[in-house]
């Protein structure tokens, strides 16, 4: 009996140590907050993304403006799943979200992919004081998003 007791015991200790280390990894993502405005839309266009923190994941939307009307709406979220963090997108042409598992998080970014997604296969964010690159790549093609925060 007492083997069990310590083998629970030791488990616990093991699931709450887990909850910490992504917890922590989560923090690092914390300067995402806000809202981040693109600067190199094309003219006449605007665009930004906003994201906040709730409980132990960050929630984004990328809101895309043509004069007066939104043309495109994507959700974001980074989420813990599998004893992994995931940025994960739900944008109108795809027919469910698309998984892209964080595969490095530095101090002022982090690198996401899905090898068996058409476009992007990888997305990365690097900050750069009060400026945001936002690069989506695969298949020999690669497009970069700047933005400021608000």
């Amino acid at each position: 009996m007492k083997h069990i007791i310590l083998i629970i015991l030791f488990s616990v200790f093991l699931l709450e140590g887990y909850a910490q280390d992504t917890t922590a990894e989560i923090n690092k993502l914390s300067w995402l907050t806000g809202t981040w405005n693109r600067t190199n839309a094309k003219a006449g266009r605007t665009a930004h993304e906003r994201w906040i923190k709730k409980d132990q994941l960050l929630l984004g939307w990328g809101v895309r403006i043509n004069g007066s009307d939104t043309t495109f709406v994507e959700k974001l979220k980074i989420i813990e799943q599998d004893k992994a963090l995931y940025y994960v997108a739900d944008v109108p042409e795809n027919k469910s979200s698309v998984y892209f598992k964080i595969t490095e998080i530095t101090r002022s970014g982090f690198v996401c992919e899905n090898p068996e997604h058409d476009f992007p296969k990888k997305i990365t964010y690097q900050l750069e004081g009060t400026k945001l690159k936002a690069t989506i790549s695969g298949n020999g093609k690669s497009v970069d998003y700047f933005f400021e925060k608000q």
